[in-house]
């Protein structure tokens, strides 16, 4: 983070176009400017979300991810570079995201975190972004958001589809990623044995940085319900998302039995 914070009048200036929309204004730049944003995963989703968030003026990002940087991610994780292969992403994201805002204070985590690390994480901030690729990372993410009361904004892509939505969890009715999914027994795919266009991520990417932006200012967000986006068609549609009543997850009585976390930790 840079010693030397810009004055108000140059901050002004960066954020002017953002200031000026309805609904935003000096407010709900401060609110920005005061937030905490956890992102998880640094690769095609977590890229774009990264990018935005701190070019948007959001105050502190915490970036977590213990890959490296590898030649097949360059085509969509756009935060990194030929010079980077072999890096931790959560260096070459940190190097990139400073480029954009030097005033954006950045802090790395590059581990695996089990529930009771990253409840602890999600706890201290205000909203949280998957952009994790397998099953076991998300549901534990859900898990320790659900736990931490901590918004969630969650987005997947494949071949030349996506889809979000956010999961509120400041909303005690909220519905969770375990009420769409399941056990997620069909969702064994992943980008590296389906494939996925370079810039498919960066759409869903972007759009789970526009979501978190609104939450984070005040505005509506996608909360109950799921967008999604076919990339071939270029069509976007909504569905209802509702709470499963039975949720072993996020019903009153799991919560009254605290249900234990998810065994495996993120990978």
């Amino acid at each position: 983070m840079n010693d030397e914070p810009e004055n108000d009048d140059l901050l002004l200036l960066r954020y002017s176009r953002q200031i000026l929309l309805p609904g935003i204004g000096a407010e709900g730049q401060d609110r920005l400017t005061r937030a905490h944003a956890v992102v998880m995963g640094l690769g095609g989703l977590g890229s774009p979300i990264a990018a935005y968030l701190a070019a948007a003026g959001v105050g502190r990002l915490t970036l977590v991810d213990f890959d490296h940087v590898d030649l097949s991610n360059l085509q969509r994780q756009i935060l990194h570079g030929q010079a980077d292969i072999g890096r931790l992403k959560v260096d070459s994201a940190a190097d990139s995201v400073l480029r954009l805002n030097p005033g954006c204070r950045v802090d790395r985590i590059a581990a695996r975190l089990d529930h009771a690390a990253l409840r602890e994480l999600f706890a201290g901030a205000d909203v949280v972004l998957d952009g994790t690729d397998n099953f076991a990372s998300r549901a534990l993410i859900n898990h320790a958001a659900l736990a931490a009361g901590t918004p969630l904004v969650s987005g997947a892509v494949i071949r030349l589809e996506g889809q979000l939505t956010t999961f509120d969890f400041r909303d005690p009715g909220a519905a969770c990623y375990h009420c769409l999914y399941g056990d997620g027994e069909e969702l064994g795919e992943t980008c590296s044995e389906s494939g996925v266009l370079a810039s498919l991520p960066g759409v869903i990417g972007s759009l789970q940085a526009t979501e978190a932006l609104k939450l984070l200012i005040g505005l509506p967000t996608l909360a109950g319900r799921l967008l999604l986006v076919d990339g071939l068609t270029m069509s976007f549609r909504t569905l209802r998302l509702t709470r499963d009543p039975g949720c072993p997850v996020c019903s009153p009585s799991a919560r009254a039995a605290t249900v234990p976390p998810p065994p495996d930790p993120m990978r």
